[in-house]
């Protein structure tokens, strides 16, 4: 059986091709790949190196514009770079070499890798990331979802080698927030439109490892390698992607040998990768988790505002019934609002066990008692909750027919409706819901900016816990959280947030979501990367520090 679970390294793919490059990604695609050595196509010895590799996608790379956020997070990250660079050993530098923090960490001083050039050979030196970030902050609302955006002071370069960031208070996060594609990636100032990027872009022009040669809507677009590249050569020399929506077509087309590798939370169902479970041809990983799929409980809701209802609930919910018959065990359940491997959230919190006779037991005790048409009763009004899902989303509607039979059989009558994305999301935004399915930010933004979020009327969490008698404590410890530079201080604060929440019992946890790959087996040394949006096109890749 090809099979391995957790993080993984592709070191080559298809033998000893590697790929090099820096950068990183961040909001919404995800993968890596990137291959190598072949056999004349299908023939030839074992250290013939295959310059090219087809990788397959549901939707065309859109817009491209780094400041917004459109287009796919692979291609960006196959065309642009940023400061930093995200690994699994912390942060490096990428086109800033290194960076000192003042002793107060209010002031961050970046010290540009000299000899970098945009692939339109304008020079990529501090006055062009200035001129990038004067791009994002002229459309700064459109990035205040970023907790740095509210604590920003300003930028400047004193010189051509240095680039300075002002933040009000410390935060901890910046450079995570620095460290993903979207929106602090660099585009060739020669590509902006009068110097902005807010209404689109002339071009697509970075400093990254490729360079887009060809783009047909809807069909494919091809990538080559940027023969200017600072760091080290790709080994890929060019990387085709094809557009391919439905999932059962790009199983075939990876079966035909017309794409190399399937990537991506959504673009592998559970059938196919059983089927490949047991294959020679084909290798199939999984993911440590990425993100924790959840219903969120609104506090304010007449019913839900008794914590005794809401830890009934928790107790009523069979998350392992969920992962085996909806995600066939790919997903693992859910016990925590974050998974233990997320930083921080290793902490001693007693799962909710599944246990319907506790449950009634508590919702008796709470005074609601089984009345009419088997469901509980309370000074004259019954038990009936409105759960809201997406319903563009099959598995959302599937956990939700579930649950509604797991819940009548302890009296709770469950109210399931379906809403379009848009009309789902301004009414989870708003809290108009008893119950809504939600997924938490996911890496790398858990736990810091899904916490953050949580004192604004960002998603539905603020709204869901304003019912909360200790809501003000627990947002006054998230503010402590990203501005204390006392790292024993910060875990103390982050165990007391995520216990409360926990006990509070504000969110349902259910499985934790994976990132899964398919790929032929002759392409060797496959990895996961730090955030769950990145495709590994680096893979092997020296780092940034390595190359100079």
């Amino acid at each position: 059986m090809k099979k391995r679970w957790g993080t993984l390294l592709l070191a080559g793919l298809l033998g000893t091709a590697l790929l090099s490059g820096c950068g990183s990604s961040a909001s919404d695609s995800a993968s890596t790949t990137a291959a190598a050595d072949s056999s004349a196509e299908t023939t030839g010895t074992a250290d013939t190196k295959k310059e090219d590799l087809v990788f397959v996608n549901y939707r065309d790379i859109r817009d491209l514009n780094p400041h917004l956020y459109a287009g796919e997070m692979y291609a960006q990250e196959m065309l642009y770079e940023g400061l930093v660079n995200i690994t699994a050993d912390g942060f490096e530098g990428c086109l800033a070499e290194s960076w000192d923090v003042s002793e107060d960490g209010k002031i961050y001083t970046f010290h540009i890798r000299p000899g970098v050039t945009f692939s339109d050979g304008e020079k990529c030196d501090a006055y062009a990331i200035k001129a990038n970030f004067d791009a994002i902050l002229e459309n700064k609302d459109r990035h205040t979802w970023l907790e740095m955006m509210h604590l920003l002071v300003g930028v400047s370069a004193p010189d051509e080698n240095t680039f300075v960031i002002e933040l009000s208070e410390p935060y901890y996060p910046l450079l995570t927030e620095l460290g993903v594609t979207r929106p602090f990636a660099m585009i060739s100032p020669k590509a902006m439109k009068d110097g902005s990027t807010k209404d689109g872009v002339e071009a697509y022009i970075g400093t990254g490892p490729y360079v887009l040669d060809e783009f047909v809507t809807d069909e494919y677009a091809v990538f080559k390698a940027n023969p200017t590249y600072w760091g080290e050569q790709p080994a890929i020399k060019t990387i085709t992607v094809k557009v391919i929506p439905d999932n059962q077509t790009r199983i075939l087309a990876l079966e035909k040998g017309e794409i190399d590798m399937i990537f991506g939370k959504n673009m592998i169902d559970a059938d196919a990768i059983n089927q490949y479970l047991d294959s020679d041809k084909f290798t199939v990983e999984l993911s440590d988790p990425t993100s924790t799929r959840q219903i969120v409980l609104n506090t304010t809701s007449d019913i839900l505002s008794e914590k005794e209802v809401r830890i009934a609930l928790q107790h009523a919910t069979n998350k392992q019934n969920i992962s085996d018959g909806i995600f066939y065990g790919l997903e693992k359940p859910a016990d925590t609002l974050f998974a233990t491997t997320v930083p921080y959230c290793n902490i001693d919190l007693e799962p909710y066990a599944y246990d319907l006779t506790l449950a009634g037991q508590i919702l008796d005790d709470a005074g609601w008692k089984m009345g009419s048409g088997n469901v509980r009763e309370k000074d004259g009004k019954q038990l009936n909750i409105d759960l809201l899902y997406n319903s563009d989303s099959v598995t959302e509607k599937s956990i939700a027919e579930y649950l509604q039979s797991e819940y009548q059989t302890i009296g709770v009558s469950l109210n399931i409706h379906g809403e379009e994305e848009q009309s789902y999301r301004d009414n989870m935004k708003a809290g108009n819901f008893d119950m809504v399915f939600n997924i938490c930010w996911g890496t790398p933004y858990d736990p810091q900016s899904s916490l953050a979020a949580m004192r604004a009327p960002v998603y539905g969490d603020y709204a869901a816990q304003l019912g909360l008698e200790d809501k003000a404590e627990i947002d006054s410890a998230i503010t402590e959280i990203l501005i204390t530079t006392d790292e024993a201080r910060r875990q103390e604060l982050y165990t007391y947030v995520l216990t409360h929440l926990h006990e509070d019992a504000v969110y349902i946890s259910l499985t934790y979501e994976c990132n899964k790959a398919i790929y032929r087996s002759d392409m060797k040394g496959f990895h996961f990367t730090q955030t769950q949006y990145e495709v590994p096109f680096q893979i092997g890749r020296a780092s940034c520090r390595e190359r100079v």
